[in-house]
């Protein structure tokens, strides 16, 4: 039998503080995939090489704190309803990581197909938070487990592949049940997350460490969150360079912010949970 595999990764330069410490909290990165293929998923192909540089940014910030970063490489290539092999594989990664390491809290970054995988399986015991990335979402997509769980979700505003329209309407359900949610708009990137790949990897990275307890979001997550629907569910993502690069949609989200000043949606929202 095939079995699906974590492979780990460290930074380029390992610090002897990094080798030192103790794992405090993991963070499993998924690759894409199709909706059907029985092929294996090895780590020769597009979409698991895409997510590599994810794991990399994450490891270089995140290893010296604690931070066990590995890439999880499927059996198949295929969603392959309604067997659902990824969800299968991210459950035997999370098992994996608690005989490891015990019970440290564990994030989840998924693209595409494995954005939907991370997003079935965040309900699931010890996981502290999960990034969709341009996640491979449809109407009627399961939510209701994601009851207080963190979530990001992010799709470029030159989304092709996937649908943006879902991973919204996916927000607005899971807001409804937890007052940690954020999804972001990446401007000017489409599915490949190539053309702005460095705000791609400080929203990840920033989100996973502010996940699991280590550090604070960046504002503009801490804000989305604050903002929930609909307001937190839009936020533009920007790239710029020099210090604090990334992190340009604040002063959007508060001049949105204000211009809803006094409707009440979000009270209106927490309300309805009772």
């Amino acid at each position: 039998m095939t079995l699906p595999r974590l492979d780990r990764v460290r930074p380029a330069v390992p610090s002897r503080r990094a080798v030192l410490n103790p794992v405090r909290g993991a963070v499993v990165v998924l690759h894409g995939g199709r909706p059907e293929g029985y092929e294996a998923a090895d780590g020769l192909r597009l979409p698991y090489l895409r997510m590599v540089p994810f794991a990399r940014a994450v490891a270089a910030a995140g290893a010296r704190r604690g931070v066990d970063t590995a890439l999880l490489r499927y059996r198949y290539r295929g969603w392959n309803a309604p067997d659902l092999d990824p969800v299968q594989d991210a459950r035997w990664a999370l098992a994996d990581l608690r005989r490891r390491h015990g019970d440290v809290p564990v994030v989840l970054v998924g693209h595409s197909m494995g954005g939907r995988a991370a997003l079935r399986v965040g309900g699931d015991e010890g996981v502290v938070g999960v990034a969709g990335l341009a996640p491979w979402l449809e109407r009627g997509e399961p939510w209701a487990h994601l009851a207080d769980q963190t979530v990001l979700i992010a799709h470029g505003d030159r989304e092709r592949m996937t649908s943006p329209q879902a991973s919204r309407w996916f927000a607005g359900q899971v807001a409804t049940i937890s007052d940690r949610v954020a999804r972001f708009e990446v401007l000017g990137d489409g599915h490949a997350m190539l053309r702005r790949a460095p705000a791609w990897h400080d929203l990840v990275t920033r989100f996973a460490l502010g996940a699991l307890g280590l550090e604070p979001f960046p504002e503009s997550v801490a804000k989305a969150m604050a903002a929930g629907d609909p307001d937190g569910l839009a936020v533009p993502w920007r790239t710029r360079s020099g210090p604090g690069a990334g992190h340009g949609s604040a002063a959007e989200l508060d001049r949105r912010r204000s211009r809803t000043c006094g409707s009440g949606s979000r009270s209106s929202v927490r309300g309805s949970r009772g």
